[in-house]
């Protein structure tokens, strides 16, 4: 079953990652890519145009950007309303999709109750510390079917729009979007991996990013805002 499949990718002040991972996934098969920029201050902006006009007149996935408010849930709102794909895939800028990833988001939807759903992950750098968080990270999203952006989320267009899209909080997006995602139908915990940057973990040390990513969960799930807990989370780029 051929789907045509959106990937929606948000970036802040991503010079350093963007390009490698457009590079990537043009060549995966993909119906359009589409980059939402919530504001870049370095060359990001720069790079997108540059890209975008050298691949336009290409036979791989066009690929688009656009300027939105700064916010990745905002941002994700605004690629999805751009986007013409029936299914939506949102991706991190420092994110890899596996070889195969089409091909699986395929076949996990041809069953029809099946509404959207995730990869497994794993980390750029081999590690001890990065191996023990992405398997927490896999068995967590298995056990509870609520999976975080670095996952690399997809959903039926119709699906999406039902439920109201990205919630606008400044974080804990993701956590929010599939909790109600999961409870409009079957979602698909595929066992591929994407592949993602380790490197709020390689700034802050490892077990001070597990500790406070517990913290902040267990915080948004006993009620704090989000607009209070994004003061503890800080930017890494």
């Amino acid at each position: 079953m051929a789907l045509h499949i959106s990937v929606i990718i948000p970036t802040l002040n991503e010079e350093q990652t963007i390009i490698v991972t457009l590079t990537h996934t043009v060549s995966l098969g993909f119906g359009e890519l589409i980059v939402v920029d919530g504001g870049s201050t370095d060359e990001t902006p720069a790079l997108l145009e540059s890209y975008r006009l050298r691949t336009r007149s290409s036979a791989l996935s066009p690929v688009q950007w656009l300027a939105a408010p700064c916010g990745r849930a905002r941002q994700m709102n605004e690629g999805a309303k751009a986007s013409h794909g029936e299914v939506l895939l949102f991706l991190h800028a420092d994110t890899q999709l596996p070889d195969d990833a089409k091909a699986m988001i395929e076949m996990a939807l041809a069953d029809h109750r099946t509404v959207g759903g995730w990869f497994d992950v794993r980390f750029d750098r081999p590690s001890m510390w990065g191996s023990i968080i992405s398997r927490m990270m896999n068995w967590r999203s298995r056990l509870t079917r609520i999976a975080t952006g670095d996952q690399a989320l997809f959903v039926r267009r119709h699906v999406f729009e039902q439920i109201g899209g990205f919630a606008d909080i400044p974080l804990m997006e993701d956590i929010d979007f599939s909790g109600r995602l999961k409870r409009t139908g079957t979602t698909a915990a595929l066992a591929t991996t994407v592949t993602t940057s380790f490197r709020r973990g390689e700034r802050h040390g490892p077990l001070r990013t597990i500790l406070l990513m517990w913290a902040l969960r267990f915080l948004y799930w006993i009620g704090v805002s989000p607009h209070r807990l994004k003061s503890y989370y800080g930017t890494i780029r």
